[in-house]
């Protein structure tokens, strides 16, 4: 799939992947900064903002859609950074493809599917998509009609700004969404899915520095994950980000631009 991709400054490459619910939007104005010292792309995934819709969504294709576009600019070797779903795709490209990376960083996700919390996360983004589907564009004149109804199905604000940002307003002045929630709710499942622990995932990625963001108001990477993470990135380092929640580039991005730097660096 051809992913539609922002590119911004110049030098060594680095690709940054949005997580679920976000675009390249997200990454803008953090780019434009690392853009001073390097060449920065923000593509779209698959379903979300302008790349193309499927009824297939999970992380092998969101992989080779990561693979074909690096082939398409030709980039043999660059740093890879990923959110959320974002950075389970990420995980998945360097499983696959390790010698292509000069170094990963993964903000606030766990590479593996644990039942305790996927039970939570499943059930909160089971609510967003249905809320999403919910809405009848046909009667929202404003975004604020959009925000109003999206507020009784959903009580964080930030989500809220988080899935507003998907709303676009038509050549007619009608509203449609730029993310492929069908598609989304239909693989649901397969966006909670990871890779296999310890004990049954026996690769070791090597090669290449490996940060793990962690934001100290998340649960999406715990204490327990750490082993386990260690087991698959031996040299991985993983850094708590005081004050952030699971949105680390929206509550901190200070932090983020300097990991991302020193990743880099």
């Amino acid at each position: 799939m051809k992913l539609f991709c922002r590119k911004y400054g110049n030098g060594p490459p680095l690709v940054i992947l949005h997580g679920l619910y976000g675009s390249s939007d997200n990454w803008v104005t953090i780019a434009k900064i690392l853009g001073e010292s390097f060449t920065v792309y923000l593509p779209d995934q698959r379903n979300h903002g302008q790349s193309p819709h499927s009824d297939v969504h999970d992380y092998d294709s969101m992989r080779d859609d990561l693979f074909e576009m690096a082939n398409d600019l030709n980039l043999r070797k660059f740093f890879l950074t990923g959110h959320s779903m974002g950075g389970k795709t990420a995980i998945s490209f360097a499983i696959k493809w390790p010698e292509m990376l000069n170094g990963l960083l993964i903000a606030d996700i766990s590479p593996f599917t644990y039942e305790s919390s996927k039970l939570a996360a499943y059930t909160q983004n089971l609510v967003i998509l249905n809320a999403i589907l919910s809405v009848d564009l046909n009667k929202i004149s404003t975004r604020s009609d959009a925000e109003m109804f999206l507020r009784e199905k959903i009580s964080s604000e930030k989500e809220r700004n988080l899935i507003l940002k998907n709303l676009q307003r038509n050549t007619n002045n009608s509203f449609s969404w730029k993310l492929n929630a069908s598609s989304l709710l239909t693989n649901l499942d397969k966006i909670m899915e990871g890779i296999k622990r310890q004990t049954d995932f026996n690769q070791q990625i090597t090669g290449f520095p490996v940060l793990f963001l962690r934001g100290s108001n998340s649960d999406y990477i715990c204490t327990d994950d750490i082993r386990d993470i260690l087991h698959v990135f031996p040299a991985a380092e993983i850094i708590t980000v005081e004050g952030a929640g699971h949105w680390i580039q929206v509550d901190r991005p200070d932090e983020v631009i300097k990991n991302i730097k020193n990743l880099l660096g």
